[in-house]
């Protein structure tokens, strides 16, 4: 990391952020210094993406043989991955044909769908899809025809997202096994923050290979990258999610009027604060270049000393990812981040009674599992 560059992030993340920050800085990496970044990189979900990094930079040769065949890996699964989500939204077209409305891929598959500078080396595990809430009825009764199940049978569970959640059950198609989220807006019916969808499926940009599918316009893939982190509880691939934005700034930034138009954008959607936790942690973690007004342009701007607090906390708990390079206060900044997202997602008299119910849930799951282990071997 440059001299003097003080981000709050405990010491033994320098190395990592240096290299998300300045690829070609790893073309110095010794082999203490490797085996430290292969650690955290593997723990965050971030190897792949510095393979394709150092494979950008040009100092793929200059990367240890042992660790490049680590990154290499990585990079070729990431790249199944991207022919199987092709290869599944080929499938999804003709189960989605009749729908009228716009279908839109969300995150790490429409990174993938659209070749999006994030997807490289980056590995997700399901696919978001996001339809009207008028057409989520019909979507669902689709994709059930064709093979796709919920993964949720508690009715309490059905209940839960059907009513107060942005997205429908977790489904799993019977034969591939893949797994697919069904949104119908980016924040719950019950969030304090209230967003909605429309504005996001009107502007978005149709997929040229795919023409049943679109992903969101640029700005809203920001917007909704942010919202999906500063929103959310788990940290461990908070990192990763932050280089997200970082390469989507970087990417779409070059764009004329963009700048412009995201806090206009965020203005519109009601996503000021998110934007600017995101814009605050890009340019203090990975110095991601913005104009000098982005950040006075935000909406919904905290005051500084709130603004200062949330940072600290965010910083902190990005460091999660890996046990050893946690500081003392990486889990108790995590905690209090995971308390706050379930402030976030509902009142307190919905949450109260869904903690109870789900912790009661869990109680007698396991008691079940104990219920049903066979009895040890009297002769062992």
């Amino acid at each position: 990391m440059r001299a003097g560059m003080r981000t709050g992030m405990p010491a033994r993340w320098t190395l990592l952020l240096r290299a998300l920050r300045e690829p070609a800085a790893m073309a110095g990496f010794d082999a203490a210094d490797w085996d430290l970044v292969v650690r955290q990189a593997l723990q965050a979900g971030l190897l792949g993406r510095l393979g394709a990094l150092a494979r950008r930079a040009g100092i793929e040769a200059r990367i240890p043989e042992p660790v490049w065949r680590q990154m290499a890996a990585v990079l070729s699964l990431a790249e199944q991955q991207r022919r199987a989500v092709r290869w599944e939204l080929t499938h999804l077209s003709r189960n989605l044909v009749e729908l009228t409305g716009p279908v839109l891929v969300l995150k790490g598959a429409a990174y993938a769908a659209a070749g999006l500078s994030p997807a490289a080396g980056r590995l997700f595990s399901d696919i978001d899809l996001l339809v009207a809430r008028a057409e989520l009825d019909e979507a669902e009764a689709a994709l059930m025809l064709a093979g796709w199940i919920s993964n949720h049978h508690s009715e309490y569970d059905q209940r839960y997202y059907r009513q107060w959640m942005h997205e429908l059950p977790p489904m799993m198609q019977i034969k591939r096994q893949t797994v697919l989220d069904l949104h119908h807006n980016i924040l719950p019916e019950t969030a304090r923050i209230q967003t909605r969808a429309a504005p996001i499926l009107a502007a978005a940009t149709p997929l040229a290979e795919f023409p049943r599918f679109a992903i969101p316009a640029p700005v809203d893939q920001v917007l909704h990258s942010a919202t999906h982190l500063f929103h959310e509880g788990e940290w461990e691939h908070g990192l990763r999610d932050l280089s997200d934005l970082d390469l989507l700034l970087r990417e779409h930034g070059q764009a004329q009027g963009f700048w412009t138009e995201l806090p206009a954008r965020a203005r519109q959607l009601n996503l000021g604060r998110p934007l600017f936790y995101a814009l605050t942690l890009c340019r203090r973690l990975l110095a991601t270049p913005m104009p000098a007004a982005a950040l006075a342009g935000c909406p919904d701007r905290p005051s500084r000393p709130f603004a200062s607090v949330m940072e600290g906390l965010f910083v902190q708990a990005l460091s999660c990812a890996h046990k050893p390079s946690r500081s003392a206060l990486a889990g108790p900044a995590a905690f209090a981040l995971y308390v706050r997202s379930h402030y976030l997602r509902m009142p307190a008299r919905l949450l109260l009674p869904h903690l109870l119910t789900k912790a009661w849930q869990r109680w007698r799951d396991g008691r079940a599992t104990e219920d049903e282990a066979p009895a040890a071997d009297p002769r062992n």
